[in-house]
């Protein structure tokens, strides 16, 4: 809203007001329309930050799974191979099959810690509204993201 002022009066000059907008009213007048777009989609806002803890709650729950369930194949993988390499009626394709399949087990096990603070953080993150927290982890989540696509089998 403009707003008139009237300047000093020079000598001998005639004294017109002159009109101008505050930069004060300009920005209060944009904090408000923000506020009130926040106010708007809070509802929206609130369900996406619920849904990205509940999905990092699900992840980290597949994780402890999947972490606990490759140990116990690498210690059966790790106790069987030998044997396998040593009998000759073992075919190569299976033989191959279960190296693969120790090697597999053995990457989730080797990434356990870094995709366990990963996804604790980021759930940290969510839970206090850190969006700096969150921010710093966007790239780790994707290498999580590139890690376990790697593991998983071609075609």
């Amino acid at each position: 809203m403009p707003t008139t002022i009237r300047p000093t009066a020079r000598v001998g000059a005639a004294t017109a007001p002159v009109s101008y907008v505050k930069f004060s009213d300009k920005l209060t007048d944009s904090l408000n329309d923000i506020g009130k777009m926040i106010q708007d989609h809070k509802n929206m806002i609130d369900a996406i930050q619920e849904i990205a803890l509940e999905l990092t709650n699900s992840i980290g729950s597949l994780h402890t799974l999947t972490v606990k369930y490759a140990g116990i194949a690498n210690n059966i993988l790790d106790g069987l191979l030998p044997i396998a390499k040593g009998l000759p009626i073992i075919p190569k394709n299976i033989l191959q099959l279960l190296i693969n399949l120790e090697s597999i087990t053995q990457k989730i096990i080797d990434n356990q810690a870094t995709t366990s603070k990963t996804i604790t953080e980021v759930q940290s993150g969510l839970k206090t509204g850190d969006v700096n927290k969150i921010k710093g982890h966007a790239g780790a989540l994707q290498s999580v993201t590139r890690t376990l696509t790697s593991i998983l089998p071609k075609g």
